[in-house]
């Protein structure tokens, strides 16, 4: 057990047991308090404010509290959500929820063609039933959440960086995601000056954010969570399903799944899914060692699909 994690853990109470789970941008513990079963998560320090660590939880609280599918966060022995460490890191926890995930970034997915298109069909609505609850909230004057708008994702400062300036990446590489960067930017800008759907959004809907839990899935990690596109929460996750045998169905029942509770711009989800794939080569550049194989992975996902998509549109969504 860290000594962080045990000063944090003592703010609620104290937990006799402590098992790293992941950590990305924050730690996050597996933790038994006298209360029960929960995580505990040490936010990264610098990637977001006290401020928009506090928006996001009570963001979270009040989804939960109006039934959203979405972990409450837990408030410590004194009442806040949010406490601070001698280390100058944050601490947080938040209500344990038990499922399996919905699988693992570079793992073929489990089950039969109909099943995963069932499964896909479910997150849609799960996605589209967040951004209801979202929308029903009205926040605080104080909230504070990053921005995945046209500049931060295609400006001159993305929120996750240059992806063009990868250092990894070769001329014609570099060329092609400038094509995309240019695409993508005119192509989100024009969708919100027509009045595109367009406010709180989770932005990391990968597999390891979904849980399958017992009564439905759920959503978790709300840690990169701010103000974007919707469809960017749909094209986030057909990021991670680019390379699946049966990549058409699922992005069909995807967005089948988002559309039967709402409006959805359809022909944009090549789009969205691009503008992740591109962030996701910034987002390794400062994180990863320069040798890790996720850079490589990263840009040959990204500029394939640039490709694609600069040719007119995948053949996956035609």
């Amino acid at each position: 057990m860290s000594a962080e994690a045990l000063e944090a853990a003592a703010h609620w109470g104290g937990a006799r047991h402590l098992r790293l789970i992941n950590d990305r941008e924050n730690a996050v513990y597996e933790a038994q308090f006298p209360f029960g079963r929960a995580a505990l998560r040490l936010h990264r320090v610098g990637y977001q404010t006290e401020t928009a660590i506090r928006s996001e939880l009570w963001w979270c609280a009040a989804m939960a509290a109006a039934g959203a599918p979405v972990p409450r966060p837990l408030p410590a022995r004194d009442g806040e959500l949010l406490h601070a460490l001698s280390s100058g890191r944050m601490a947080s926890v938040i209500a344990w929820v038990d499922g399996p995930e919905f699988g693992k970034a570079g793992v073929p997915l489990p089950g039969t063609a109909t099943e995963q298109a069932d499964r896909h069909r479910a997150l849609g609505d799960l996605v589209a039933q967040f951004h209801d609850a979202t929308d029903a909230l009205v926040l605080p004057g104080w909230f504070q959440r990053p921005r995945w708008d046209v500049p931060g994702l295609t400006g001159d400062s993305p929120f996750w960086g240059r992806f063009w300036d990868h250092p990894a990446l070769e001329p014609a590489e570099r060329d092609i995601l400038l094509q995309a960067r240019a695409h993508v930017g005119a192509t989100l800008a024009a969708h919100q000056a027509q009045g595109g759907d367009f406010g709180l959004v989770h932005a990391d809907v990968l597999r390891e954010n979904v849980l399958l839990a017992a009564d439905g899935p759920k959503l978790i990690d709300f840690d990169d969570a701010g103000w974007g596109f919707r469809v960017y929460d749909l094209g986030t996750m057909l990021s991670q399903t680019l390379y699946e045998p049966h990549l058409p169905d699922l992005a069909a029942a995807l967005a089948e799944g988002y559309a039967a509770r709402r409006p959805l711009a359809r022909d944009l989800i090549p789009v969205a899914t691009l503008a992740r794939c591109c962030a996701s080569v910034g987002w390794a550049a400062p994180r990863l060692a320069a040798d890790h194989p996720v850079h490589r992975r990263h840009i040959a996902r990204a500029t394939m699909l640039a490709r694609q998509v600069l040719d007119g549109g995948p053949d996956w969504w035609r």
